[in-house]
């Protein structure tokens, strides 16, 4: 692409009209609905390996031993080596190792550990290993390695520390590993070199240069890249996995807290479901739950968003039979209020008291909770209405967050929005995995909706290119124009993300994704630079622009064109978003209405989002192939002519 695609020389303020010009009329002094802090954000689903092995920074796959068809998938055992249970340390976790000398000199005994798709490690860099142990007969010993299986030098290890187990009793042991190579797919070696036995439980490696440095901590670059954003709301932990394939592997949000080690595993409601992209050993160990959730969300500025289980399993996946009848909803709505607690509650609540224990005794300061994911039918509002009963009662101040069901339009959609309605849901999230005609065509979506009703929370949505579903400019392009849709109707509207928000790059499932990732690099998709270009530029108000007397949607006779206006109250910037979704470059004229004689409007920044290939991507080799270029221009005047390029998205930036 050419990177200096921007409009500088095209962007010529005169107080004439270009010929066939289209005409924007920009009111300053009708400064409409607030734009909620909440508008844009993110939504994270454990999916594509988007926890372990991803944002979360444990490099140990199965390091309790709990995967249930191989509690030695990950790892390879060598020697004598013994599975136990007896006289475990942790109650949930109940199986260990028993490292045992195998009864001659040069025959060793001991374990390997893959990683999720190789451990990746940088050169320089500390990791912090851990284990829970104890010496059987006496003092006993274990030497600790990174190693490279595949090198060609003398040696596979690259780092190497021995622990000594001096205790009979469970422990927690730590050192720390300098790698002295960067390496995309190390391994973690463990020998026994000691006469005694030794029992291991919960093998660890963490970088220590985690996110704020955190042991239980996450993976910087990827956490980073979220903070960057600068999103207003975080929803977790899904998506489907909230609903589990069966409601036995349903998210439990209370398996996901207290000590890590404790924490059960569950099996990921997405192991099983692809055949054509199958991964068996994906599970969740929720070593990442609700509190680094909540504490991610407090890092980031965003509000949180949790979203749990209404009591009935994965309908795609289920008939009726599977689900928890309404009369024995009783656990579960008490899940959805010792949340509330567990988030809001004072040190002196039973939930309240373990956030304080796990690190935070200053509340989350929670607002709202989503009850249910993308359920549908009679059942969803017969099981929601006793959840609102009930936090409503104990809780009035936080807001629901119902379903629309799993499609942006139809027959259950149609039931549903006067049943949350009925309800009074304080929000409806709808989702919308649609291809590109049904994105130029949905510029006007939120126009004519009840301005008296539940406000939309646009979930989970993404273009999905029709023969095209991977990340690329112009679906990216597609949504940036939809966005303007949102942005105009910010009194609907007042939440939306992107979904699904991280891959692997041999672990997805489902694309397109907003980041992508492998073991050392991380890559923005142009999608996440449009989600980045509207929260950073969100404003605090609408201004009205229309053409016509009409709102800019990508309406016939519009030429591609979409475009919304904000105020930003604080700055003093009038913030114009313009996507040309055509094929040619589009002439504009902005006039700008409601000016005192004596005032004018000045420019300006504009930043510009174009590819001259609709195909092109962002990739790990190439991240920055398309990115946001900034430019700054002078303007002086209260009509403003430019010419916007073909499939282009610009952020145009003036003051009063």
């Amino acid at each position: 692409m050419k990177k200096n695609f921007i409009l500088i020389a095209l962007l010529i303020a005169t107080c004439g009209v270009f010929a066939q010009s289209t005409v924007f009329t920009l009111d300053v002094k009708k400064i409409g609905a607030p734009v909620q802090p909440t508008m844009y954000g993110l939504f994270f689903e454990d999916i594509n390996y988007a926890a372990d092995g991803g944002l979360y920074a444990e490099k140990i796959k199965n390091r309790s031993f709990e995967f249930p068809s191989d509690h030695f998938m990950g790892w390879q055992v060598f020697g004598k080596v013994a599975l136990l249970t007896a006289d475990a340390p942790f109650e949930r976790n109940p199986h260990y190792v028993r490292l045992s000398p195998s009864g001659h000199r040069d025959k060793h005994t001991g374990l390997v550990n893959e990683g999720f798709f190789g451990i990746g490690v940088e050169r320089d860099a500390e990791y912090r290993f851990s284990v829970w142990a104890r010496g059987v007969q006496g003092t006993s010993k274990i030497r600790v390695q990174l190693i490279d299986s595949k090198s060609q030098s003398e040696q596979q290890q690259f780092a190497s520390q021995d622990i000594e187990i001096s205790s009979a009793q469970w422990k927690k042991y730590e050192i720390r590993l300098k790698s002295t190579q960067t390496l995309p797919k190390a391994e973690l070696r463990i020998y026994l070199v000691s006469p005694n036995p030794a029992d291991l439980e919960h093998v660890s490696l963490f970088p220590v240069d985690t996110w704020k440095g955190r042991e239980n901590g996450l993976r910087k670059d990827l956490a980073q890249a979220l903070a960057d954003i600068h999103p207003g709301i975080f929803r977790f932990p899904g998506g489907c996995i909230v609903e589990g394939t069966d409601l036995n592997t349903r998210y439990n949000w209370k398996n996901s807290v207290g000590a890590v080690e404790n924490r059960p595993l569950n099996e990921n409601r997405w192991q099983y479901t692809f055949t054509h992209r199958f991964f068996p050993d994906y599970f969740q160990t929720y070593g990442m739950g609700f509190f680094e959730f909540f504490q991610l969300c407090e890092d980031i500025g965003a509000e949180p968003l949790p979203v749990i289980s209404v009591g009935l399993a994965c309908q795609f996946q289920n008939g009726l039979d599977a689900h928890v009848p309404v009369a024995e909803l009783q656990p579960y709505i008490q899940d959805a209020l010792d949340l509330i607690e567990f988030a809001n509650g004072d040190v002196s609540s039973v939930w309240g008291k373990l956030r304080a224990e796990m690190g935070h005794p200053a509340p989350f300061a929670m607002k709202f909770l989503a009850i249910g994911n993308e359920q549908w039918g009679e059942e969803y509002p017969a099981h929601l209405e006793p959840f609102l009963t009930a936090i409503r009662a104990k809780y009035p101040e936080i807001k629901i967050v119902g379903s629309s069901g799993p499609d942006s339009e139809g027959k259950q959609f149609d039931y549903l929005w006067p049943e949350m309605r009925r309800l009074k849901a304080d929000l409806v999230d709808e989702h919308f995995y649609r291809p590109e005609a049904w994105f130029l065509a949905q510029g006007a979506r939120y126009d004519n909706y009840d301005r008296k009703g539940p406000k939309v929370f646009a979930g989970e949505y993404a273009c999905h290119g029709r023969g095209k579903k991977w990340n690329h400019f112009y679906t990216s392009l597609l949504e940036a124009a939809f966005m303007t849709g949102l942005e105009r109707n910010a009194d609907v509207v007042q939440m939306a993300t992107y979904a699904p928000l991280f891959a692997h790059i041999e672990g997805w499932q489902w694309r397109p994704d907003m980041i992508w990732f492998d073991n050392l690099r991380s890559m923005k998709s142009v999608s996440y630079y449009v989600q980045q270009l509207y929260a950073t530029n969100k404003g605090t108000n609408v201004l009205s622009l229309t053409q016509d007397g009409k709102p800019i949607c990508g309406a016939e006779g519009q030429n591609g064109l979409f475009a919304s206006s904000v105020l930003d109250k604080n700055t003093g910037e009038i913030i114009v978003k313009i996507a040309n979704t055509s094929a040619t470059p589009q002439k504009i004229t902005l006039m700008f209405s409601g000016l005192k004689k004596k005032e004018s409007i000045k420019g300006g920044e504009i930043i510009t989002l174009h590819s001259d290939s609709q195909d092109a991507e962002n990739t790990l080799d190439n991240p920055t192939a398309i990115v946001p270029q900034p430019a700054v221009f002078d303007f002086n005047g209260k009509t403003f002519d430019s010419e916007i390029g073909a499939e282009s998205f610009v952020v145009l930036k003036f003051k009063k």
